[in-house]
Order: C-alpha cells, then sequence, then structure tokens
C-alpha cells in the first residue's frame, strides 16, 4: 500500500531503497569478514606481561571480589591496568554501552598492555558491538580472554578480523589448579598445539551422541550468547566449524528451543563436529520433561558429524581455555578437542627471529 502523502514516483524510489539496502548492508557485512585463510595472530602471554582489564557487560558488586582477582593474576606473575570505567556501574551493567566500548577499544591500541581480560560476564556484551573498532583491533592483535557473555565478543571480533580469541575463565573466575594449567599452557605458549583435555581428566561425564573424528575450526560458547547473535552481522560463518557450545541456569526445554533455533536457521546443518561442554543446573521440569541427553540426541545421533556431550568448559570450577578461530580436530569417542595450528604469531620461527632483530 502507498504511503499516506507520497507520490507513485516517490513512493517507487522510498520501495526501491527500502528493499535494496537490506541486500547492500548485507553484501557490505560479508565482503568486510575475512577469509577463512586469512590469520591475525596475537603475541603469547608471559610473565611480567600487563594485561588490561575490562568490563564489557555485567558489574562486580562486592570490592572484595577484585582484591581476590588481582592475587590470582599476580601469583601466576601478570601485572595488571583497569580499564578508565571497569568499575563503573550503569544499572547492571558495568557503565554505559560507549563506556565500555571505549576501555575494549582503547586497550587494544595501547601499547603498554600485552593482554586483555575480561573481569566478569554477565550481560551487555552484545549492546556494545556497534561501538567496537575492529579495524582497530585488527591493526593490534592482541589476547583476548573470557566466556560466558563474552562469547560475544569472540564471535564478533573473529568474524570481523580473523583474529584468534580465548574462551576460557574471566578475572573474576575460580582459579583451580585445573583452570590455571590450562589457561597457561594455551594462553601462554607452553604447549598449544596438542590434545585437550589431558589424557589423565576423569571423562566420566563424557557422552558420545555420534561417534567419529573430523577436522574444522573451532568456534563457539555460551549457547544463549550464540543464538542471540544469529541474523546479524557478527554472526561467523559456521560452515566446516567444530562448535562447542555451554550455558548455565537454563531449563531442558529451553536448550531445546536454543538447538531448535540453531537448526531451522541452519547452522547445524553445515558443522564439521559439535561439542557441548558442560550444563550447569539445567533442570528437567515438569512431570513429563524429556532429560538433556534425549534433547541432544534427538538433535545428533543422527547427524553426519561426530558430536559427543560433557567436556570440562563452561560454568565450572574446572574450566578448560579453549581457542575460538583456529584449527582444530574432534574425536566423540574419547571426548577430546585437539588443537592442530599455533595460535600466536611468536610460535612461528619466522615470526620469532622478527622479534629478536627488533
Amino acid at each position: 500500500m502507498m504511503r499516506k502523502g507520497m507520490n507513485r514516483h516517490a513512493f517507487l524510489r522510498w520501495a526501491g531503497t527500502a528493499t535494496t539496502f537490506p541486500m547492500l548492508a548485507r553484501s557490505f557485512f560479508t565482503e568486510q569478514r575475512p577469509s577463512r585463510g586469512v590469520k591475525i595472530l596475537p603475541r603469547a602471554l608471559r610473565r611480567g606481561d600487563t594485561l588490561g582489564l575490562v568490563s564489557p557487560a555485567g558489574r562486580v558488586y562486592d570490592e572484595q571480589v577484585y582484591r581476590d582477582m588481582e592475587s590470582s593474576l599476580s601469583e601466576m606473575g601478570f601485572r595488571f591496568r583497569y580499564g578508565e570505567h571497569a568499575k563503573n556501574a550503569y544499572g547492571y551493567l558495568a557503565g554505559t554501552d560507549k563506556e565500555r566500548a571505549k576501555d575494549v577499544n582503547e586497550f587494544f591500541s595501547d601499547p603498554g598492555i600485552d593482554g586483555i581480560l575480561c573481569i566478569r560476564g554477565g550481560w551487555g556484551c552484545n549492546r556494545i558491538l556497534p561501538f567496537l573498532d575492529f579495524d582497530r583491533i585488527a591493526r593490534n592483535p592482541k589476547f583476548l580472554g573470557g566466556y560466558s557473555d563474552i562469547t560475544a565478543l569472540h564471535l564478533s571480533i573473529y568474524s570481523q578480523t580473523g583474529l584468534p580469541t580465548f574462551h576460557g575463565p574471566n578475572g573474576t573466575s575460580d582459579w583451580t589448579p585445573f583452570t590455571r594449567r590450562s589457561f597457561q599452557r594455551m594462553v601462554m605458549g607452553i604447549d598449544t598445539v596438542g590434545p585437550l583435555p589431558p589424557e589423565n581428566y576423569n571423562r566420566s561425564t563424557l557422552q558420545t551422541l555420534t561417534p567419529g573424528c573430523a577436522e574444522g575450526i573451532l568456534i563457539g560458547g555460551n549457547l544463549s550468547l550464540i543464538c542471540s547473535l544469529i541474523g546479524t552481522p557478527y554472526f561467523p560463518d559456521l560452515s566446516g566449524a567444530i562448535l562447542f557450545v555451554e550455558d548455565i541456569g537454563e531449563d531442558v526445554y529451553r536448550v531445546d528451543r536454543m538447538l531448535s533455533q540453531l537448526a531451522l536457521s541452519g547452522q547445524l546443518k553445515g558443522l564439521s563436529g559439535f561439542v557441548f561442554g558442560t550444563c550447569t543446573d539445567c533442570r528437567a521440569t515438569g512431570r513429563a520433561s524429556l532429560s538433556l541427553q534425549q534433547v541432544l540426541l534427538d538433535y545428533f545421533s543422527e547427524q553426519t558429524y561426530p558430536a559427543c556431550f560433557g567436556l570440562p568448559f563452561g560454568h565450572v570450577s574446572d574450566n578448560m581455555t579453549l581457542p575460538v578461530g583456529v584449527q582444530a580436530r574432534l574425536n566423540a569417542d574419547k571426548g577430546q578437542i585437539t588443537i592442530e595450528e599455533h595460535v600466536f604469531s611468536d610460535q612461528y620461527p619466522e615470526s620469532s627471529e622478527e622479534n629478536s632483530s627488533s
């Protein structure tokens, strides 16, 4: 129907713009995404490095939480500096959207900051994505780590720049010996290529949904956040990827609903493999509820790619660090992810020579 007060010529011009703009927008964002062959790699962290501490999502309410985090990071040999707005408060958020984004942007370009660690998750990262300077991030590749709501940063940074980031503990996480060892192994470049978790890890919770092995780019994070980005320009291409997910506090029917969204939007169809880590406090409510295992089997038992459930990452004390955006191999029978390429620029001989001569 022609809009009121609009002549036919004006209507056709408006209609043409309205229909072509979304296509132009989709084309623009598609062209901005890096090809799978392009790798922008950060430098590995070392003892004595300075971490920039940012709060891109929820706020911290208790000062003791900051002190505990500072103690854990100091024990691992890191210095740290808080972002200008890291301790701000805007309702349940750690400052306004622009304030939280500004801290992330500025730490990426600050030469005195060696890596960026998110203080906590919660909610809010989606809100800052329009304010992130992805060109600046691509020009200054650095370690960025965190999990839960930080998934929005992992997916958007990879989709827009190709820079691998690290799904692992937040600054205020419970730094158990397992969590610390996994973080140091992966993030400090001790032994990034190889199987995760270690062979001696307790696999009593492992369930193979579809047997087999597969290779692909490792992409994932919190299931709720992954679904919240579907249809946006910040959602990465999952074709041929090994998708890993985790979540907390979701009734089983909600997990079912999110997996259905992934399936109906075509995101599960072209995967190379699938891993569900943990779903902490995910309850089967009601007298006739399906179990989480039944729901997972409904979606993955007849897939052509391997899938498994029960690996130690997510909202658990023993939280394994996984790089997002690097080549990996999944063995669903053993419940093991093997990182197949170097994650850091200074792990390559030519990069090391350049660094030593500079």
